[in-house]
């Protein structure tokens, strides 16, 4: 008897189990081929964010430069305030929020034309990460020292997909200058598989690989054990006063 009644409240609970919370991912819409293509072929540049961290090279000039030496692995640099600002020698406080690298480096570079006769900027941002998380084996922040990887390139950098990974729903969240989150849902397990894994993600982009339905059964299975245990234990005086009665 109570082995029939603990496989009836398995198959009740898998049937009522939070698959249903992953149901609106995996009905989101895929992006056609083309869409991919397309977005891999527009140029990207990364837009300065407040309390992003910054080095600035002024060429000939170091005294004027910052420095981007790392130090117990804490990246040097100016960190861009919370309204946008840096601080740099002789022209003080600048704008930089909102401009792209090489829209920050003629802002500078004008600045400087006041002190110096033909200032040569490079700036870089040196926080660029993307993030992976959910079935990976290392997830956490992936650096982008060039400026973007594949989505290939990060799921590989994050150690590879676990045995536990839903192959068939890779979501990528991208921001964008409208303050929305698009939403890219991947099939690794599709005839275009390798074109779709080599969708671009830029700085900020979050993957979630989501876990596959075992995963989420045997979850589930865990979470309702100590129940069964405690049925089973008040059960067992009943199931032995019955067969010793017989």
């Amino acid at each position: 008897m109570k082995h029939y009644l603990l496989t009836l409240l398995i198959l009740i609970f898998a049937g009522c189990s939070s698959k249903n919370d992953y149901v609106l991912f995996n009905q989101a819409p895929k992006p056609q081929n083309n869409d991919i293509l397309k977005s891999q072929n527009i140029q990207f540049e990364y837009k300065i964010l407040p309390h992003d961290r910054i080095s600035v090279i002024v060429y000939k000039h170091p005294d004027l430069s910052t420095s981007t030496v790392n130090n117990l692995q804490q990246e040097r640099g100016l960190l861009v305030n919370s309204q946008g600002y840096i601080r740099l020698p002789l022209i003080k406080k600048i704008k930089l929020a909102g401009l792209t690298q090489t829209e920050a480096e003629e802002r500078i570079s004008n600045a400087f034309k006041t002190y110096l006769k033909h200032p040569d900027i490079q700036i870089e941002v040196l926080n660029k990460r993307a993030y992976i998380v959910g079935e990976v084996n290392r997830p956490g922040e992936i650096p982008l020292t060039n400026e973007r990887l594949t989505l290939l390139q990060i799921i590989a950098l994050a150690g590879d997909l676990t045995n536990t990974a839903n192959k068939h729903s890779i979501l990528v969240f991208k921001s964008t200058d409208t303050e929305k989150v698009n939403t890219r849902v991947i099939d690794l397990t599709d005839s275009n598989s390798l074109i779709s894994a080599n969708l671009m993600v830029e700085p900020n982009d979050i993957v979630y690989v989501m876990p596959n339905d075992m995963k989420i059964f045997n979850n589930n299975v865990s979470e309702i054990s100590p129940v069964f245990n405690l049925m089973g234990s008040i059960l067992n005086p009943f199931v032995t006063l019955k067969v010793l009665s017989r």
